[in-house]
């Protein structure tokens, strides 16, 4: 197993156990990472001799923020995309396979857990959040869309919180965490040691039950109605324009983050979840959202998302759409069309 400086694998009794080991930069995913992670997960299956896998992170701001993508950004904003897209097909291929594990997958989300760290660990058959989780799909602010496969979740929330939570970026805690089918149970963080050592010890995931405590009631709970009315629209620009003409700090609130996203990602990401909507297969949403990251540094506006977030840090990105009631529908349908030869496959040879 794997014991290197960015992540820690190995075999505790019948429990493989993951670590992602790099605090100091909120646990952010390399392509290394991703990698040794599928190896672990389909030689612990293929063995019979592993019960359980648990995976969680060092240090207590995050289980992992994302993607690390500086790689990303030095190949592309040079016009050369074939790294970021060959890192997109194969961290979907890892997160289709920890959503089709045949053993328990256990993910203690503790902290901040953002984009790709959402991709290995939303998708697991037990979910842990505790007081200190912070979840969020942000990508539309970088120029993305929600992808790893969290679109899938995102359409299967309840009624259009999923439109929300995707053209937002809304930062979940807890609570609204699990009623968005994000995460299953809740543990104080203080229980978090003793109840690792006793999946490790026991390789049972219903061990968990001993230490769930009540969530409490989400901060989004008041304004579900709400959500609801706004985010029912036919286009992402309709959701937008209710939500501005109401008055309420919530939907005042909501609107200004969509304002300070990417429009064209704005746009792709409310048809995206229509979409996925009426799939329900994790490897259709993976399908769907590699269409868009496959084009997007390339026809969309990622490397100057990047640049102004987290390169130049001026905040002041140039999206190549100004704002969302300058989208035309032809070009959300371009972004989201057929790749044709260069279609997502799933197969490891086929993506190596």
């Amino acid at each position: 197993m794997a014991e290197t400086g960015d992540i820690h694998i190995r075999e505790t009794g019948r429990t493989g156990r993951i670590t992602l080991a790099r605090p100091k930069a909120l646990n952010a995913l390399t392509y290394g990472m991703a990698m040794a992670i599928e190896v672990a997960v389909e030689e612990w299956q293929a063995s019979g001799e592993i019960d359980m896998i648990l995976i969680d992170a060092e240090g207590e701001k995050a289980f992992c923020a994302g993607g690390d993508i500086a790689q990303m950004y030095a190949t592309g904003s040079r016009g050369d995309y074939t790294y970021g897209r060959k890192f997109w097909a194969d961290e979907y291929r890892l997160n289709a396979a920890i959503a089709d594990c045949a053993i328990p997958y256990v993910a203690v989300m503790d902290g901040i857990v953002m984009g790709g760290g959402a991709g290995i660990s939303v998708h697991g058959s037990h979910r842990i959040v505790t007081e200190r989780s912070m979840i969020a799909m942000p990508e539309c602010g970088i120029g993305l869309i929600p992808d790893v496969g969290c679109s899938l979740h995102l359409a299967k929330a309840p009624g259009h919180l999923g439109e929300f939570l995707a053209m937002t970026g809304w930062r979940m805690k807890a609570a609204d965490s699990i009623h968005a089918g994000f995460a299953d149970v809740a543990v104080a963080s203080d229980d978090l040691d003793a109840l690792k050592g006793r999946l490790e010890e026991t390789a049972d995931p219903d061990a968990i039950s001993d230490f769930a405590r009540p969530a409490g009631e989400g901060t989004l709970t008041p304004h579900l109605a709400a959500i609801d009315r706004h985010f029912s629209g036919a286009t992402a620009l309709d959701c937008l324009r209710t939500l501005e003409e109401d008055g309420s700090d919530f939907a005042q609130k909501a609107a200004g983050m969509i304002r300070k996203a990417c429009p064209l990602s704005v746009g792709c990401s409310f048809d995206l979840i229509r979409r996925v909507r009426q799939l329900g297969r994790i490897e259709d949403a993976l399908a769907l959202e590699y269409r868009f990251t496959w084009r997007s540094m390339s026809d969309g506006d990622f490397v100057e998302g990047i640049r102004a977030q987290i390169i130049d840090k001026d905040r002041n990105p140039r999206w190549k759409v100004a704002r969302l009631e300058e989208l035309d529908p032809a070009q959300i349908e371009a972004m989201l069309a057929s790749l044709g030869a260069d279609e997502l496959k799933l197969g490891r040879e086929e993506t190596e």
